[in-house]
């Protein structure tokens, strides 16, 4: 696994793991905040952004941040990825070698970020995600929706998958329906976020002998 960020970009966009390579124009790694408690994961760049280089850049990309700004999220403040990082030929669906060959790069985004909340974009995402859990998604319109609790690489996580956000943008009736999800994302990290416990060191409880001193402190003067 990677410990920094530096490394781990680096080799994200020198890998040479699998043949995604020689037809790509830029590795992407992923944006965003790296601090962020709500991260989403999709299957894979498009053309877009094989382009730039960013992910979620295109028109699926601009659906997902004004789903987000719609409930007063930046995209700034979150993380977005994939689960491989180089776009396939044609736009089609990831293979299972690429996918384990990306699979570390993934992991280590998820354990440098540690986020409460990762919402899944696609049924690959939702895939990968759930099965490291210990569940099994049969179809993203059959799992997306739910909340899934537990751990995941060693963290505590809630999982939320959905449809991909082109899915939503080609067929506008699927659009309620991913505003839905990434609303109850959005909630499922606030209330995550007010279970945190406080850094804030707490009071000591005072003992019998504290409140005799303070007595005793008080008749003296």
């Amino acid at each position: 696994m990677f410990k920094s960020w530096s490394e781990l970009e680096q080799a994200i966009i020198n890998c040479r793991k699998c043949l995604l390579y020689k037809t790509r124009r830029n590795a992407v790694p992923g944006e965003g905040s790296k601090n962020a408690k709500l991260m989403f994961i999709g299957e894979a760049p498009g053309a877009v952004e094989d382009e730039t280089g960013r992910p979620f850049v295109g028109a699926a990309g601009k659906l997902l941040t004004d789903t987000l700004e719609k409930f007063r999220l930046k995209r700034s403040e979150v993380y977005i990825t994939n689960v491989i990082k180089c776009r396939p030929p044609g736009n089609r669906d990831p293979r299972d070698e690429e996918i384990e060959n990306c699979s570390p790069y993934l992991e280590s985004q998820i354990l440098l970020i540690k986020p409460l909340v990762i919402v899944a974009l696609g049924r690959f995402a939702a895939i990968w995600l759930l099965k490291r859990m210990g569940y099994h998604c049969q179809g993203i319109m059959k799992c997306r929706g739910r909340v899934y609790k537990g751990l995941l690489l060693g963290l505590e996580v809630s999982v939320i998958p959905t449809i991909h956000p082109a899915a939503a943008l080609y067929n506008p009736r699927l659009r309620p329906i991913f505003e839905s999800d990434l609303k109850l994302a959005i909630e499922e990290m606030a209330l995550k976020e007010r279970k945190i416990p406080s850094s804030k060191p707490k009071a000591k409880p005072k003992s019998l002998l504290d409140f005799i001193s303070l007595s005793a402190r008080k008749d003296h003067n």
